[in-house]
């Protein structure tokens, strides 16, 4: 099948639809650096810029459109202005090159914002409008975990079909999903998991105590004994509470963290106490552990993606966004901005799946 993608930013369309042996007749954009991507990796697909020049696009038959116009006008972060503003009117835009190529496939993609953006009479408009011009259609909300990447990311999708809704919901919608034979429940029972308590004490062992390192964070353990106040390793540490096997209580007493400093000119140690987070340890019932208590390092950040975990968690294959950029590599900022704007590839891939099913039926 041969396609037209608008609003390509960097083609996550292109990468899921690969193996299905679909080829993309044109690209749409205006941004420069999807742009570079787009033709550094498809260089023989042309990139027709500005979707508002659509009836000035001389192509090869469309067998389908596909395309995510802008979200900023409809989403909840944003000011909501919907179809009024410029970037929301791409979506009346994407309508008019749907009528003008006559593609018997569409899909279209936004955030979950669409649905309520002016009461949700801006959705309404967009879907009234395929109508007008022939189309039926089906949509639903997708999050990307489902489909195999590590991040929550729910998006709108609209499948349409020329003359023919009932084949735009057999896409998004599976048969057996909808077949309302669900069994019922002859009782209800209300019980704790049994296998959970045991399994999860048997991961607790073990205290922690040595050194590891993740990606530049440190993430130290220290043990302290309260008998004397030692600490056999130096640092900034958080408490955390100890818990034995067993029904009998025997939770060990809370003892206070400190940060410890030593003053090599004056000979001696400074202690500053510090504010703790509990955690739980489980320990046998042959360990005695008031003997010791188990601290944790608590001087930690939360680490910013990189540009290559990004586009993990899109889908899309490690360093995709690496490209010659002027006089060097892509800068890491329009990498960001790039995927971040870009459509989940399992997700793109699950869509094209199911139209390529539903079309051999028809």
């Amino acid at each position: 099948m041969n396609y037209l993608s608008v609003c390509s930013g960097i083609e996550a369309a292109t990468c899921a639809w690969k193996s299905l042996g679909w080829k993309p007749v044109g690209f749409s954009e205006i941004e420069p650096f999807p742009s570079a991507v787009l033709k550094h990796h498809y260089p023989s697909v042309p990139n027709l810029g500005d979707m508002n020049k659509y009836k000035e696009w001389n192509l090869e038959s469309v067998g389908l459109l596909v395309g995510g116009t802008p979200c900023q006008s409809f989403s909840v972060a944003g000011l909501r202005k919907g179809l009024e503003d410029p970037r929301g009117n791409l979506a009346l835009s994407y309508v008019g090159i749907l009528d003008h190529f006559r593609p018997k496939w569409f899909v279209w993609e936004n955030v979950p914002g669409v649905l309520s953006s002016n009461g949700g009479r801006d959705f309404g408009s967009f879907l009234g409008a395929l109508v007008k011009i022939g189309y039926g259609w089906s949509y639903r909300v997708l999050d990307a975990q489902y489909f195999g990447v590590p991040q929550r990311r729910r998006r709108v999708f609209v499948v349409g079909c020329l003359g023919d809704w009932e084949s735009a919901a057999r896409v998004l919608f599976e048969s057996e999903s909808l077949c309302g034979d669900t069994k019922k429940s002859k009782s209800t029972k209300q019980e704790v998991a049994r296998t959970f308590i045991p399994s999860l004490a048997h991961r607790l062992q073990t205290t922690c105590n040595d050194y590891s390192r993740a990606d530049g964070f440190n993430m130290i353990a220290y043990e302290t004994h309260p008998a004397d106040s030692r600490v056999k390793e130096m640092g900034e540490v958080c408490q955390t509470v100890t818990s034995r096997w067993g029904t009998g209580g025997g939770n060990v007493p809370l003892v206070q963290a400190y940060s410890i400093r030593e003053d090599a000119k004056a000979n001696n140690f400074s202690a500053t106490p510090l504010e703790v987070t509990p955690a739980l340890q489980a320990m046998q019932p042959s360990v005695q552990s008031h003997h010791a208590q188990t601290f944790i390092a608590g001087n930690m950040a939360v680490r910013r993606l990189t540009p290559r975990e990004c586009e993990r968690l899109q889908g899309f294959k490690d360093d995709y966004t690496i490209i010659p950029w002027k006089k060097g590599e892509s800068p890491d900022g329009h990498r960001y901005k790039a995927l971040g704007n870009s459509m989940a590839v399992p997700v793109m891939k699950w869509i094209g799946e199911r139209i390529n099913e539903v079309n051999k039926q028809i």
